[in-house]
């Protein structure tokens, strides 16, 4: 059987933590001031490349309206966001950022509906 790749490090785990954090003050703060409201933005998960020169974000609007207009409007904006984000976390090298919709929420909802229809 073949590896996955390898384990995420603690490392990884605490610097995913800290951004996920720092953008999440971010965007409740609108500190960015990106035409769009980021109040409504929840930032569900930050994955670091083992190197950490990049981040996944997965972020999901308030009631997941207009998902996808939104993580474009983050994708566009990503260097404003990682300007202000520079200044809030001291780091050797501030990663990418790289904006996804997270499809988390969709897939529970699906697997609970699942759970519901067996039980009946």
């Amino acid at each position: 059987m073949k590896s996955l790749g390898k384990p995420v490090t603690q490392r990884q785990l605490r610097v995913g933590e800290m951004i996920k954090q720092a953008l999440g003050m971010l965007f409740i703060r609108d500190e960015a001031k990106l035409p769009l409201s980021t109040k409504e933005i929840t930032v569900t998960e930050v994955r670091m490349s083992p190197d950490l020169k990049t981040a996944k974000i997965f972020v999901m609007p308030l009631g997941g309206r207009e998902a996808d207009d939104i993580v474009a409007k983050l994708k566009e904006f990503s260097f404003v966001i990682r300007k202000v984000l520079s200044k809030k976390i001291v780091m050797k090298f501030l990663p990418k950022l790289y904006f996804v919709k997270d499809d988390s929420f969709d897939y529970a909802e699906k697997i609970e509906n699942l759970i519901k229809q067996t039980n009946k």
